[in-house]
């Protein structure tokens, strides 16, 4: 599956917005105020933002919670729907464009769209490719169970379990490791 420089983009964004959602009632909300979200903003490098405020803050929170629906969807007519219901609300009007240095790409926004419609329109889009090309399961939650981070397996057998392997994946084979050597033991 062809990935382009601005899907990729796009998915980074999506997964990380969807992994700033609290996981349950202990833990903080990562995109707690406009500060946040500026930072968030500027790490995606999201262009044709304006000055965000308390209501940008809120409407990304609403589409942050449809998008990890999306990631939970259990099969791809779900998903197409919650993705086409995102997209269109965003009023999307695709547009090529060739800003900051990098070649012609599809902008998926109006010009002017507010931070949650640009999201919801570019990352909708990025993930619609997944749902087009058949690759929904691609779209996942971390199967540690204290975990349920979202990631997309990129990986080229779909085999990826973990948001990451180096914490979550390793975590759960070191204590699968210890408890065979417990077992041997006992």
């Amino acid at each position: 599956m062809l990935i382009t420089h601005d899907t990729r983009c796009a998915l980074d964004a999506v997964v990380d917005l969807v992994n700033t959602a609290p996981e349950d009632t202990t833990t903080p909300d990562a995109l707690p105020d406009v500060v946040a979200l500026e930072d968030f903003v500027r790490k995606h490098e999201i262009s044709d933002v304006g000055v965000l405020s308390e209501f940008d803050l809120s409407a990304v929170r609403k589409i942050r919670g449809r998008f990890a629906a999306i990631f939970s969807a259990p099969d791809a007519r779900v998903a197409a729907g919650m993705i086409n219901e995102l997209v269109a609300a965003a009023g999307t009007t695709p547009r090529l464009t060739d800003h900051d240095g990098y070649d012609w790409h599809v902008h998926y926004f109006a010009p002017g769209a507010s931070v949650a419609d640009h999201l919801a329109a570019d990352c909708g889009m990025a993930l619609a490719f997944f749902v087009v090309a058949g690759e929904q399961e691609r779209l996942r939650r971390c199967e540690a169970p204290d975990c349920r981070r979202a990631f997309v397996d990129l990986s080229r057998n779909r085999s990826r379990r973990y948001c990451d392997s180096r914490t979550c994946g390793n975590r759960l084979h070191v204590a699968a490791y210890r408890a065979r050597r417990k077992e041997a033991a006992g």
